[in-house]
């Protein structure tokens, strides 16, 4: 099911005393889901996504905009109208209901034409939690179950219905970070499978673009870039898209262009062309430094962190934005750990320049 957000704004009234300013939580919010696709909605706290997912199965009624699923307009539609399944991050489940009540419970609920049979109803739990692999835990009660186990039921709860579309919020926040990887790989293998319209809302980016076919990144109501995870991480459209992607960080700096040059603090670290003499914000990659003995970027060495299949360095530099600069090299790579100073050769793929007031990318060449 294709899913069109047109126009989507959300204004919540102020509740100050003092200052009655509203919040706008989603601010002229366009895009479109493409049918059969999985969508992460991206950004830190507050920055609308979850608000937006909370729209689109009907939750909150948006100030203004509107909604369609496919060709039909949902937007003053109650949530069961709609036909969606939603994953809360806290599970919801009822804990006095065995895993298989909890299944059939919105079966049960059915009226009308899609009201199913007893026998329906009892085929359709047991397939989709064959889906989820937790067939053989029916007769249990949440109490019993781990937190990936009453993920899944959650899960597999939303998806019994057959939603036209699935909304997860937040649904893996609650799990530790062994069982949070494996339980996104399943996330990712049950959305293949049933080919559901997917939006999933997370504000772990490495979770993000690891399962979505596209991610949008927000911040404060506002989309600032949608496309394919590698393709917003190779090519940012500002800063805070840079800095957001990525882990590690990327590394900012202070710095300039001068003649088709671009200098670090007093190194003179790139060739470049198309870009007029003027003062940027520079971030690098941690992968972009690449160790040099004459690199043109000299650091002064902090520490080495040996990761096991890589070393991150980790150095600092007057210019540096962020109190330590990291970088990525090969467990292989030779580092002098007794010198006070590590130098640098720059991947030109690696470097993006933003404008120092708009914080808007700046797109340059490499010197012919």
């Amino acid at each position: 099911m294709k899913v069109i957000l047109q126009n989507l704004t959300k204004v919540f009234p102020g509740r100050n005393r003092k200052v009655q300013a509203d919040v706008v939580a989603v601010n002229d919010f366009t895009f479109e889901i493409p049918d059969g696709l999985l969508i992460g909605l991206l950004g830190p706290s507050g920055c609308g996504k979850s608000t937006a997912l909370n729209l689109i199965c009907g939750l909150q009624t948006p100030t203004a905009g509107r909604i369609f699923f496919g060709d039909d307009d949902v937007t003053d539609l109650p949530p069961e109208s709609r036909g969606v399944g939603l994953v809360f991050q806290n599970y919801a489940l009822y804990p006095h209901l065995t895993v298989l009540q909890n299944i059939l419970f919105p079966l049960q609920n059915l009226k009308g034409a899609d009201k199913l049979s007893k026998a329906a109803m009892l085929a359709r739990a047991q397939e989709v939690a064959g889906l989820v692999q937790i067939a053989e835990l029916m007769d249990r009660k949440p109490g019993e179950l781990s937190g990936g186990q009453q993920q899944r039921v959650a899960i597999a709860r939303a998806l019994v219905k057959m939603p036209k579309v699935l909304l997860l919020d937040e649904p893996l926040s609650n799990l530790d970070a062994r069982l949070r990887l494996q339980t996104r790989e399943e996330l990712r293998r049950i959305q293949r499978q049933t080919q559901i319209t997917t939006v999933f809302v997370t504000h772990d980016q490495e979770e993000a673009m690891s399962i979505s076919d596209r991610i949008v990144v927000m911040r404060k109501g506002v989309a600032e870039q949608i496309g394919k995870p590698q393709e917003v991480y190779d090519s940012p459209a500002n800063l805070f898209v840079a800095t957001f992607l990525g882990t590690p960080p990327i590394n900012v700096f202070r710095g300039s262009v001068v003649s088709d040059t671009l200098r670090i603090g007093e190194d003179a670290v790139l060739a470049l062309s198309g870009v007029p003499d003027q003062e940027v914000v520079v971030g690098v990659r941690p992968e972009g430094l690449l160790l040099r003995r004459e690199g043109p970027f000299r650091c002064h060495l902090n520490s080495i962190e040996v990761l096991g299949r890589d070393v991150s360095i980790l150095s600092s530099h007057d210019a540096s934005i962020n109190p330590v600069i990291r970088s990525i090299i090969s467990a292989e790579s030779a580092v002098d750990a007794s010198s006070s100073s590590v130098s640098f050769a720059l991947h030109p793929d690696k470097v993006f320049l933003f404008n120092k007031e708009t914080e808007e990318r700046i797109f340059w060449r490499r010197q012919d």
